[in-house]
């Protein structure tokens, strides 16, 4: 079989087949990713200099900033999924991402009490709380618009693996994708009991942001099991690494404010590197594969 063979009604650079990725998640993914880049930077920084900056009252800027940092971790990945041509390609990074926009506009509705602008306080912050909601708002609805979209598109050619994911690292990642989603879950549904285990002080609204984000991962990371192909994961292979630096960035800076004696401080630290290697090994061993003809 030629190359031309191989690769018809699929896309030309992994023969992936699967259903043709919809214009509308592009265009979601650039939003998001600009949206993440000016957010993030903002929380990120405050939270660096210990300024706690966000939609809802934090007792410290270590949980908002983080969110910040996760924001723009997670954005190098969403503006690479223009290249992509098959949802195959995006849907581990997608799907995460749908789960952030909506989960976090779900905890600033619940803990609205919580919101600046509920509370009152410094124009800026009860302005920006007024944003992030407006604007969360319509990216969790477009998020659910753009999925449905794309699902309503036919599998144009059959689906197949190009690069199987190692024996070896399947356990590995279903450890590490476990151990996020347990976490994310234990934050977003007990947060009063969870949050008393994260090692620096968090409010309500806090441990439930977080957990969502740990939801996110656990997630992408499960997916990627499910998935079982080097080639479907690509963007959140820039995504994940992202992540753990940005995060472990912000940890570092505000390292005053964090038990470092608790062992859930070495299990945040061991999750963090679980991303951080899961994006390293999986760009080498993409980069290693076999090249079908």
């Amino acid at each position: 079989m030629t190359t031309q063979e191989t690769h018809v009604g699929s896309t030309p650079h992994t023969g992936l087949g699967g259903r043709e990725l919809a214009p509308a998640i592009t265009t979601l993914a650039a939003i998001v990713a600009l949206v993440s880049i000016l957010t993030g930077a903002l929380l990120a920084v405050a939270g660096l200099t210990g300024h706690a900056v966000g939609a809802w009252h934090s007792p410290e800027a270590l949980s908002p900033g983080l969110i910040g940092a996760a924001m723009l971790g997670v954005s190098p990945g969403l503006l690479t999924i223009g290249r992509a041509r098959v949802w195959e390609e995006v849907r581990t990074l997608v799907l995460p991402t749908a789960v952030v926009l909506v989960g976090l506009f779900a905890v600033s509705l619940a803990d609205g009490r919580e919101l600046h602008v509920a509370t009152g306080g410094s124009i800026v912050l009860v302005m920006f709380s007024m944003g992030w909601v407006a604007v969360l708002g319509a990216l969790a609805a477009g998020s659910v618009l753009c999925l449905a979209v794309q699902y309503r598109r036919p599998l144009t050619t059959p689906l197949t693996r190009v690069a199987p994911l190692p024996a070896w690292s399947k356990p590995l990642l279903a450890v590490l994708g476990s151990g996020w989603l347990g976490l994310g879950a234990g934050l977003v549904l007990f947060p009063g009991f969870w949050g008393g285990f994260v090692p620096w002080t968090v409010g309500r609204a806090d441990a439930q942001g977080l957990g969502v984000w740990g939801l996110s991962l656990g997630v992408g990371v499960l997916g990627a099991l499910v998935e079982d192909d080097l080639a479907r994961l690509r963007p959140a292979l820039i995504a994940v690494p992202g992540v753990a630096v940005a995060a472990a960035v912000l940890l570092a800076g505000r390292a005053s404010d964090i038990n470092w004696s608790s062992g859930a401080t070495l299990s945040l630290i061991a999750l963090l590197v679980g991303l951080l290697s899961t994006g390293a090994v999986g760009h080498w061993l993409w980069t290693r594969r076999p090249v079908a003809a």
